[in-house]
């Protein structure tokens, strides 16, 4: 399927502009011009109920956090547990404020988003240790929080989803806490491999595979091991057990395909899985909120995803 034609004139216009690419500017100035597109592009004028401000204990220090109620909420309300996207350089919860705020409104659960460290100041496993223990967190003060402890999701975008995947994995290692539902939109299922859609879409579809690299030689100190579950979640060995997933993908993304692979590698386990795979879309067009009408439908379907994971929980 060819792309998108909206995407394609995004695009263009986009690479019209003279920029300096991500690997060739220090860490700062890429997560600010990550807000600034996100400013530009995110969701606006989302109605929600409640919006609350509040810090975790964490391993590093305190873990900032925002809580969104929908509209007309209450009572303790079922939740998803949110990390946002942005290669563990960049994004926030400011970054992620319109999209957080569109899950609530279209799912009816409450979004709980969590600003874990990056890097390359905190690097592999600070973003991990933040995630783990801000879930911990929230399960043991889900009453307090207005959550039901029983109805939690973890979901993410892209590095997020990869958290929220890796945490799966842990918690049910773990036991104790049981985890409803996984949103993992476009996720990064491993570090350091090779597919298909890698090599095709390497440069000029929005994400490319040299800001990946760049980013992953951020994250991950050189003693780290690749092909640790803890790491590339694609790696684990029993996949059985694990929570029902939403799985979204685009078809011009170079993540793609690992994305997909964690997707049947679930599915052969036997865990219930949905695909919403968006062949003429690109990494995240989610993002693209007022730039593509579909933006807002795919957000849409995946909260109700959701929410029909959290009611049947």
């Amino acid at each position: 399927m060819p792309l998108d034609p909206q995407v394609k004139a995004f695009l263009d216009k986009a690479a019209a502009i003279p920029r300096p690419k991500a690997w060739d500017v220090p860490p700062a100035i890429t997560r600010q011009a990550f807000a600034g597109m996100m400013q530009l592009t995110a969701p606006k004028d989302v109605p929600v109920g409640k919006i609350d401000n509040f810090t975790i204990p964490g391993p590093g220090g305190e873990i900032r956090a925002r809580a969104y109620a929908p509209v007309a909420a209450s009572g303790p309300l079922s939740a998803l547990i949110f990390f946002h996207g942005g290669g563990f350089v960049a994004g926030s919860l400011e970054s992620h404020d319109g999209l957080c705020r569109l899950l609530a409104a279209e799912g009816g659960f409450k979004v709980i988003a969590v600003d874990y460290r990056l890097a390359p100041e905190h690097v592999y496993p600070a973003a991990l240790d933040d995630a783990l223990a801000s879930v911990q967190w929230i399960e043991a003060n889900a009453s307090a929080l207005g959550v039901d402890a029983g109805c939690i999701a973890l979901g993410g975008d892209s590095a997020g989803a990869m958290l929220a995947a890796i945490l799966t994995q842990i918690l049910k290692e773990k036991g104790g806490i049981k985890i409803a539902s996984q949103l993992l939109m476009f996720p990064n299922t491993q570090i350091g491999g090779d597919t298909s859609s890698l090599n095709e879409f390497a440069v000029g579809y929005f994400l490319e595979r040299r800001a990946i690299e760049y980013f992953h030689s951020l994250y991950l100190p050189p003693e780290a091991d690749r092909n640790s579950p803890r790491v590339s979640p694609l790696r684990g060995k029993d996949f059985s057990g694990l929570p029902p997933a939403y799985v979204m993908l685009a078809g011009y993304d170079p993540l793609h395909d690992e994305g997909l692979a964690y997707a049947e590698k679930l599915r052969a386990a036997g865990v219930k899985v949905t695909i919403a795979d968006y062949a003429d879309m690109v990494h995240c067009f989610i993002y693209l909120q007022t730039v593509l009408p579909q933006a807002h439908d795919a957000v849409a379907r995946a909260a109700k995803a959701v929410r029909e994971a959290l009611d049947a929980a």
